[in-house]
């Protein structure tokens, strides 16, 4: 009974000892398999780092101002009797715009015109009897006075109904009428915008770090929302000799021409004052790097010889960067990159140091110092 016990356990132990063998030659196998297995290579697309020249700019927004500009009132209190002219017109300068009934004022001018004719007549007749010495002095003086009063009258009239005439100070551009026929105006009623487009001041700011480096008639382009894909160019012609107390910011001012009337005093744009001097860079596109907190860094595409084979692939070397300033789709590297180095320029996210890859640059993304997204 012990002797057959005893076989049995033997033969156990051998099954045992045969299927541990088996999954360890099993597992061997595996270990060997996975140590010689190389990953395939990720596609990838690459760009050279290349040196450029870059211009050196301001950048801020600014707010368009009429170079003339204002909103036409009655000076005067009366009731509308004539509108010459349409909402949205160019008018010039000195043209009428609206009239005011002055039929009150005509028949005051009327009778200050007779008063004013019987004092100079009178004054005529006192300077006759002066020379005869038949009235006194007095007399002659005080026909002069009233001759003077009475035609003060006259032009204090005419300049009342001058004034009854709003006329355009300046030519420009009319904005929506504010008044009807018929309508009673107050003194300082508002009547109408007029505006002079063109040219237009774009007024900014900076801070007061940068105002060594501004000077008038330096080159500015100016972008707005309003017309997007255009720019438009102009010079800066003013530098406010003060600075603001609070901001310790200047305030500087861009004239560009409008003949066409697109900008109108306003509204806001997007303002890069160019500085004559260029910055020469080298730039890679922004896609290729890879931002961490301890540091940013690019893959650096190099050929590598395989010993064995003698076949010759593609790698990729992390190389920490130091950047600088951003234009467009690339950016400034400040140190860490050569001149002619190809680095990973999309794809980055899933490699690693060493790691092979395979370029495909047909399906690299357009890179551009201005870029304009077609669904912006």
């Amino acid at each position: 009974m012990i002797k057959k016990i005893l076989i049995t356990v033997f033969g156990l132990l051998l099954v045992l000892g045969a299927l541990g063998g088996i999954k360890a030659l099993q597992i061997g196998t595996l270990i060997a398999a996975d140590k010689s297995m190389t990953p395939p290579p990720e596609a990838v697309t690459t760009a050279e780092v290349r040196a450029d020249s870059w211009e050196s700019t301001f950048n801020a927004v600014g707010s368009f101002a009429a170079v003339q500009g204002v909103t036409l009132g009655a000076e005067v209190a009366g009731t509308v009797s004539r509108i010459d002219f349409e909402s949205g017109a160019d008018v010039t300068a000195g043209a009428v715009l609206v009239e005011l009934d002055t039929s009150v004022e005509q028949a005051e001018l009327r009778a200050a015109e007779a008063t004013a004719d019987l004092a100079l007549l009178n004054l005529q007749r006192a300077r006759e009897l002066r020379e005869k010495n038949t009235n006194s002095q007095a007399d002659l003086d005080g026909a002069e006075a009233q001759s003077k009063q009475a035609a003060a009258q006259v032009e204090t009239i005419r300049a009342t109904i001058a004034k009854k005439r709003i006329t355009a100070p300046f030519a420009g551009r009319t904005g929506i009428r504010q008044v009807n026929l018929g309508q009673f105006l107050a003194v300082g009623a508002p009547v109408v915008s007029l505006q002079s487009l063109d040219p237009i001041f774009v007024n900014l700011s900076l801070p007061q770090q940068r105002l060594g480096r501004i000077s008038v008639g330096l080159e500015a382009r100016v972008t707005t929302d309003a017309h997007e894909g255009r720019v438009f160019s102009g010079k800066v012609t003013a530098i406010n000799p003060d600075l603001d107390a609070a901001t310790r910011s200047v305030k500087f001012q861009v004239t560009l021409p409008n003949a066409e009337g697109l900008l109108r005093p306003g509204m806001f744009g997007g303002v890069s004052v160019v500085l004559p001097e260029k910055t020469e860079s080298l730039v890679i596109p922004v896609t290729a790097v890879l931002y961490a907190p301890y540091g940013d860094t690019v893959f650096v595409v190099e050929d590598r010889k395989n010993e064995t084979s003698g076949e010759v692939s593609k790698v990729v070397r992390q190389q920490f960067v130091r950047l600088g300033a951003v234009r467009g789709d690339f950016v400034a590297v400040v140190s860490g990159l050569k001149a002619g180095e190809v680095v990973v320029s999309s794809g980055v996210f899933k490699l690693r140091n060493n790691a092979e890859v395979s370029i495909h640059n047909e399906l690299a993304p357009d890179a551009r110092l201005e870029p304009k997204p077609s669904d912006s």
